[in-house]
């Protein structure tokens, strides 16, 4: 039974801000994108981020890179993070925590990198950019690891595959949250779950995905990864709550990675909301826990 943190006051709270809104109406967002893309939203971590972590930036991959690295002991291997928004939104606070808590709890260097989001960055330009930081960051550190939540799920996953098919290079670990996997949206369980969401909704996610896909088909496993064939995956670490419309295309990527012999670590969080584990409730540290864990565990292995 979830907490009533997590069942009352996050889904009341996300209602009350109308965390929803650019999601629900087209109008709104385009609207929204025309916003972004005239105001760019501030990206850089919070001044009172960890203690026990330091922080550097570079733009060698043409957008801004950041490098998070604990300051005691020596960090093995690396994690590339990204973050999620929807493609249009910029890296929140929960994500800088959470790219910090890697760092620190598990001993590795984290990169974090600033893609540019729509209107201007597209799939087909940022996916093969963020494979080239992952296979850069594997010959700088020794190994690297994949992780990334919602839109940040999707380009890590398809990444993932990216650097399967075109390097033949199988990551240890490849951690996704709430992760966008079919951007059809064709999956009819979506509107069996699209009420009890608070956060996303098909209309507005359908001119983002417009944007996002650019020249390239939306079922391009650049666009969709749920639509590539998975054998000779990595290992995955998938969390999603029941009240997300991606559960619904979660539940058949789990499905899908097992029958292809792939290794799925499946977290379901039961009525809890999009991306939990970035949320300030007891289900959120238990997973963030468990993420630090799997990340520590794949990276000891390189």
């Amino acid at each position: 039974m979830p907490s009533f943190m997590s069942s009352r006051v996050v889904p009341g709270y996300l209602r009350v801000v109308r965390a929803n809104r650019a999601f629900t109406d087209a109008e709104r967002a385009r609207a929204h994108v025309r916003e972004r893309s005239i105001r760019p939203q501030p990206y850089g971590p919070p001044r009172r981020l960890r203690r026990d972590v330091a922080l550097e930036v570079s733009r060698e991959a043409g957008f801004p890179v950041y490098t998070l690295t604990p300051r005691s002991g020596r960090a093995r291997g690396s994690v590339v993070y990204v973050h999620g928004g929807g493609w249009v939104n910029e890296i929140a606070p929960q994500h800088w925590a959470l790219a910090a808590e890697i760092a620190a709890r598990a001993g590795t260097t984290v990169t974090v990198p600033i893609y540019p989001l729509i209107p201007f960055g597209t799939a087909g330009q940022v996916v093969p950019a963020i494979a080239t930081l992952v296979s850069e960051n594997m010959s700088r550190y020794g190994g690297a690891c994949l992780a990334g939540d919602s839109a940040g799920g999707q380009i890590a996953l398809s990444a993932a595959l990216l650097l399967r098919d075109e390097q033949q290079v199988k990551m240890p670990r490849t951690v996704l949250i709430s992760p966008a996997l079919d951007q059809s949206l064709r999956n009819p369980e979506i509107d069996v779950v699209q009420p009890s969401d608070p956060w996303l909704g098909k209309a507005g996610a359908r001119v983002f995905i417009e944007f996002w896909r650019g020249e390239l088909s939306v079922d391009d496993p650049l666009v969709s990864p749920l639509a590539a064939d998975l054998p000779g995956l990595g290992p995955l670490s998938v969390f999603c709550g029941t009240r997300d419309i991606v559960h619904p295309d979660t539940k058949l990527l789990v499905a899908k990675a097992g029958a292809a012999g792939v290794e799925v670590d499946y977290h379901e969080g039961q009525d809890l909301v999009h991306v939990f584990p970035l949320t300030p409730t007891p289900e959120g540290r238990a997973a963030r826990a468990v993420i630090v864990d799997r990340l520590r565990a794949a990276l000891a292995t390189v």
